[in-house]
């Protein structure tokens, strides 16, 4: 059964609330043994997020991580519109998933503030902010 980890770092009831962080399974935890550069994840499927206990970040680095991946989850939720993405997006970017995953990764990095997402265009900062009240009404 898998275990939930509380906004103040213990454990939780084993039914996840949206958003929560949860502790990596066996094959997580292998993928991101292998993948130390991916901090975190959104898994769409329990609505959770699982971070990566071999990533070198900082505790204030994770919690960005959390934060974006938070931005995610709530994407998936939402009817979220397409938008461009900008030349120096699109080569920042190249080789990250599809081209769905990264307006997501962007839009939740202009949401949480995260400057890796580059500079964000108006409609960009516009959907950033509608995110950013969006992921704001969940806590």
């Amino acid at each position: 059964m898998p275990q939930f980890l509380s906004a103040f770092g213990g454990m939780s009831s084993p039914q996840p609330k949206f958003g929560e962080v949860r502790l990596p399974s066996e094959s997580e935890l292998a993928f991101f043994k292998e993948n130390p550069k991916v901090a975190g994840m959104a898994d769409f499927e329990s609505n959770t997020i699982i971070t990566n206990p071999h990533s070198k970040l900082s505790p204030k680095e994770m919690e960005h991580v959390v934060k974006n991946e938070m931005g995610r989850l709530v994407q998936k939720s939402l009817p979220m519109p397409e938008f461009g993405l900008t030349s120096e997006q699109k080569k920042k970017f190249k080789g990250y998933g599809t081209p769905a995953d990264q307006r997501a990764t962007i839009l939740s990095r202009i949401a949480t503030g995260d400057p890796s997402a580059g500079k964000a265009t108006p409609e960009q900062k516009k959907l950033g902010l509608f995110l950013q009240r969006a992921i704001e009404g969940v806590k």
